[in-house]
């Protein structure tokens, strides 16, 4: 018996088709769900829009849990807005802060911020990215910027290993900031594994830890799982999630900042 669906409903069926098979058909899905096939193209291009699938032609496929594209790839197709993560994050750090910045496209989005924002007292970075310290250049002849030791990584364009990790742990820090490639009720995770051994150390050197990630990571799983959630103080990002996952942050005591409408929403 055919079911009839609302959009929202449709799509999340959709994405649970997915998790079966790896790759749908327009003319299956319009079949199962009685809508015409132009209704199911377009609610593919809206999940491929927000990075939840990959769309192709005929149909689609799951996004692999095991790889994602290169740092600058991600960086130049990025979600909109995706800056103002960055800039969020940067207002948390205070005057005489030391600070761990993870790799990422999303992470990195801190650096010019951090850079535009004076402090009467040094501050003290420490991180494994290149990108981050590039964009924080400037603040050299003021503030403290440290790059971990390790293996270059040039997708990430960033260093890795166990080389890295010691370094961390030599230090310890007000705040972290990191990156994920999914956020779930199962936790947060990474297609990139040298990369989990880096957060889990910036967790486990800082007080708190700010999970920075765009809104189409949500409701989405990948090799390997970082943390849960509840390792979090709290999660940075562009949109307002969905109010399910509104309702299992609040339920795991973690803070939400999100833009919304020109503004700061903080749940």
């Amino acid at each position: 018996m055919a079911l009839r669906l609302g959009k929202k409903e449709r799509q999340k069926r959709i994405l649970q088709e997915l998790q079966v098979h790896p790759h749908v058909r327009v003319a299956t899905l319009a079949e199962r769900f009685d809508v015409a096939t132009e209704t199911i193209r377009r609610d593919l291009d809206a999940l491929s829009g927000d990075g939840l699938i990959t769309r192709e032609f005929g149909g689609a496929s799951a996004r692999p849990m095991g790889h994602q594209p290169d740092f600058a790839e991600r960086q130049s197709t990025a979600v909109a807005g995706v800056e103002r993560i960055g800039m969020m994050a940067a207002d948390m750090v205070r005057s005489g802060d030391v600070a761990m910045i993870d790799a990422g496209s999303t992470v990195a989005q801190i650096a010019p911020f951090l850079t535009a924002r004076a402090a009467t007292l040094p501050r003290t970075f420490l991180t494994n990215c290149y990108a981050v310290v590039q964009g924080m250049a400037e603040l050299a002849d003021h503030d403290d910027v440290l790059l971990c030791p390790g293996q270059y990584n040039r997708r990430e364009n960033a260093v890795y290993g166990s080389d890295a990790v010691e370094y961390l742990r030599r230090f310890h820090a007000n705040i972290a900031f990191i990156g994920a490639s999914g956020v779930s009720r199962h936790g947060f995770s990474d297609v990139n594994r040298d990369a989990v051994a880096i957060k889990r150390a910036m967790m486990e050197r800082s007080d708190e830890t700010w999970l920075m990630v765009d809104h189409t990571k949500f409701d989405q799983r990948y090799l390997e799982n970082v943390a849960p959630l509840e390792d979090l103080a709290g999660i940075i990002t562009d949109r307002m999630p969905s109010p399910e996952i509104v309702m299992q942050l609040d339920r795991a005591g973690i803070r939400l900042l999100a833009w919304q409408e020109d503004k700061i929403a903080t749940v």
